[in-house]
Formats: structure tokens, C-alpha cells, sequence
């Protein structure tokens, strides 16, 4: 197995931070960590860290993907559980009915350029949960996407959360 990791100054710009983005607007960071508290009200926390986790890595999110996989761990999610989120669709065997909505809607408005989330996808959701528990995890779901975006374009460095820290 070949290495493809780079150890030359381009590799280590790309995976430099880029701002400050907490510091240069804190009133925005502030209004987004009380948008998620908001949204994710109700919500079961072992599943909303899941949702969290499949849309960082839909997004490409490092630093999420850091904070919440050691969230999920912390609360006793399986590592099992979160290694195979990544193919869930052919992994179903562990989760529940209800997982696999979430995933399957996390997937559908993390994606939002393949279309609109379809219905099936949508009702399926529907089928699991409390119309205001489903307005929950569509806001959690966007309020994660927001999070991925601010992560990605500032490259927000991974690796030195520790859970607990919020």
C-alpha cells in the first residue's frame, strides 16, 4: 500500500486555518451555538451525533467530524456504529428504522444540489417522528451544515477538542 500523504509546504497550506472566524465575529458564533441548542430541543443525542457526524463527513468537515465522533464516543456510541456511517446504506444492520430516516434526510438536505429532498425520503422520515421532533431534525441538520461550511472555508483545525469542552 502506497503512502500518498505529502509532507511539502503546499500540503501543510492546505490544512492551515485561514481566520479566526470565532474571534473576527463572536455575535455570530454566539447566535448559531444558541440556534443549535434550539434546534436540536427534544431530539435523542446518541442519533442527533450521528446525523452530525454523516453530514461532516458529507462535507468534508475535519474538525467536526473530530468534535463530534469524540461526542458520540463519550456518550458510548460504538465505534462500530460510527466507523460504518460512511456506508450506512449497505451497514443498515446497525441502526434502527428510525437512524436510517435521519441519515437518509441528513443526506438528502446535506446534498441539496443533486435536487429538492425527495418525498419518499421526506415521508419516510415522517413515518418516525413527531412532526415537531422532525422540524427539530431538519434544524439540526441545517444548523450542521452551517457549522461544516464555517469549518471548511476557514479550515478550522481538528484535533484538539476533548469532549465536555462546549
Amino acid at each position: 500500500m502506497t503512502n500518498t500523504r505529502t509532507s511539502d509546504s503546499s500540503a501543510a497550506a492546505e490544512t492551515s486555518p485561514r481566520m479566526a472566524w470565532v474571534d473576527l465575529i463572536p455575535n455570530v458564533f454566539k447566535d448559531l451555538v444558541r440556534l443549535d441548542a434550539a434546534a436540536r430541543a427534544g431530539l435523542d443525542h446518541s442519533l442527533l451525533e450521528l446525523v452530525k457526524i454523516r453530514a461532516s463527513q458529507i462535507n468534508h468537515c475535519a474538525f467536526c467530524l473530530d468534535v463530534h465522533t469524540k461526542d458520540a464516543m463519550a456518550s458510548g456510541e460504538s465505534i462500530e456504529r460510527i466507523i460504518q456511517l460512511s456506508a450506512w446504506e449497505e451497514s443498515r444492520n446497525f441502526y434502527t428504522e428510525k437512524e436510517l430516516a435521519a441519515l437518509e434526510l441528513t443526506e438528502a438536505v446535506t446534498v441539496l444540489t443533486d435536487g429538492f429532498v425527495p418525498d419518499e425520503v421526506y415521508n419516510r422520515a415522517a413515518e418516525h417522528f413527531e412532526e415537531k421532533e422532525l422540524a427539530h431534525l431538519i434544524a439540526s441538520i441545517v444548523v450542521i451544515n452551517a457549522w461544516n461550511r464555517f469549518g471548511v472555508s476557514t479550515r478550522k483545525t481538528p484535533g484538539g477538542y476533548t469532549p465536555g469542552q462546549h
